[in-house]
This record gives structure tokens, sequence and C-alpha cells, in this order.
């Protein structure tokens, strides 16, 4: 590519017979030159922006590598608590159903022992009634011969 430099350094040899006017061709070459200076110039501009762009780019993507990594790590660190934390509810929802197990069992264990007192005691109430009752009733029987006699004597 052409700078505008050699542009206006570029020289063109001259001829007599029907050549073209130097003064138009000079006033034209300063016109293109002109409209060139200002293309070059842009030209740089827009590569110098473009690189700098890309490098933006280059410097985002960058971070984009370093945010996917850092959201991946974040979700397996995620996922490893959730599990401990599953881990550990098994192991607390495990022991509390063993020391319910337990308790239940010592529980009922205990209304067995209850119950048996209770039908024994059931069981001597009744022995006690029956003696009371037979003892009554024989207590009864001897103030009726007594009464009887009693009455024999009278």
């Amino acid at each position: 590519m052409l700078t505008p430099l050699e542009i206006e350094n570029m020289k063109f040899s001259k001829q007599v017979v029907n050549g073209y006017n130097t003064d138009e061709v000079d006033d034209f070459l300063d016109e293109v030159l002109k409209d060139y200076e200002v293309l070059y110039k842009e030209n740089i501009e827009l590569k110098d922006k473009a690189s700098s762009l890309n490098d933006g780019i280059t410097h985002y993507k960058s971070i984009e590598d370093t945010l996917q990594n850092t959201l991946m790590l974040a979700q397996n660190t995620a996922d490893e608590l959730k599990s401990a934390a599953q881990k550990e509810a098994d192991t607390i929802i495990a022991s509390a159903n063993q020391k319910v197990s337990e308790a239940l069992s010592g529980i009922n264990q205990k209304i067995a022992i209850k119950e048996m007192e209770y039908t024994e005691l059931v069981n001597k109430y009744n022995v006690y009634r029956a003696k009371m009752e037979s003892l009554i009733n024989s207590q009864l029987e001897l103030l009726k011969e007594h009464k009887a006699d009693e009455e024999k004597i009278i």
C-alpha cells in the first residue's frame, strides 16, 4: 500500500508532445493526496482500534473462562456439600430411629412388667377376697350356730 509521502514525492516524466497539463495533474494529485491521507490515517486508527478490541475480547474471554471454571468449581463444591449433608442427615435419622426403637423396646418391657404386676395384684386381691369371704362365712356360720345354741338354751 502506498503511503501519503510516496504519493506526494511521486514525480512523472514530462513529455513535450500531447502531454497532460502539469498544473492539472499536480492539482489532481494534491486532491488525491489529501483524500488518501485521510483514508490512510483512518485505516491506521481502525487497525489500532481493531487490535485494541481484539485485546479486549481476549481479556474478556479469559475472564469468561475463569468465571466458568469458578462456576463449575462452585457447583461441584455445592454438590459435594449437598451429598455430605444428605449423608449426615441419613446418619442422624438412622441414629434417631435406633434410639426410638430402643426406647420403645424399654417402654414395652416396662409395660409388660407392670401388666404382670397388675395381674399378680389382681390375683392376690382375689385370693385375699376369697379368704376373707371364707372367713366371714365361717364366722357367720359360727354366729348362726351360736345363736341357735342360745335359742336352745332359752
